[in-house]
């Protein structure tokens, strides 16, 4: 063995120590840099065409301009310029106060909200050997719940062997919703899930 050779022998490297230095390096953390970002609905200063169609606060046609000369109308009127058909060419803007026709905006979406039904989802089960006292007390519930305005999920179970008869499950579904005289739609039709077979019914 040559002596470059015995200088890595490890038979002498217990005989040396060495010291291995690290040196720990802090990065920086990264940062985004700050990006402020335009309104949903361009207006004023953020309107970027070269030349635009406006209309007049009472809805006049006030002719194809710059933004910049139309803002300067707009805000004689203490008003704002805001662009109503971003899409259009050129595209169309409107003299108007924006804060008044945000405020309008969002109560036209809370009483849509609030006309929208909202309903209580109910959960009725039946059995492929469910008799028919049971299959009464079940049908009697589930127009309850939808008298009283809720989502009814209405699922039949299959356990074991009962598995094998499938088609039999989903046509005892189907003469179970037949049964039910309180009127209703189905919201979900008829499907499969590992346990059996459900169904989702609303008021109608």
């Amino acid at each position: 063995m040559n002596n470059f050779g015995r200088e890595f022998d490890s038979r002498h490297l217990h005989n040396n120590e060495v010291i291995i230095k690290i040196k720990k390096i802090r990065r920086t953390p990264f940062r985004r840099p700050f990006v402020r970002k335009e309104p949903l609905t361009r207006i004023n200063e953020y309107i970027r065409a070269r030349e635009i169609r406006v209309v007049g606060e009472n809805g006049e046609q006030l002719g194809v301009m710059t933004p910049e000369a139309a803002l300067q109308i707009a805000r004689e009127s203490a008003l704002d310029l805001v662009e109503v058909a971003p899409k259009a060419v050129p595209p169309v803007c409107r003299i108007m106060d924006f804060g008044k026709f945000q405020y309008q905006k969002s109560r036209q979406e809370r009483l849509s909200k609030a006309k929208q039904k909202k309903f209580d989802i109910k959960g009725i089960r039946l059995g492929v050997r469910t008799d028919e006292h049971d299959l009464d007390f079940k049908r009697n519930q589930t127009e309850k719940f939808l008298k009283k305005g809720n989502k009814v999920k209405v699922e039949i179970l299959l356990r074991g062997r009962e598995k094998i008869h499938q088609d039999l499950a989903r046509e005892n579904l189907i003469n179970f919703l037949k049964s039910i005289i309180t009127d209703y739609k189905v919201e979900q039709d008829i499907k499969r899930f590992p346990g059996g077979f459900n169904v989702i019914i609303i008021p109608s």
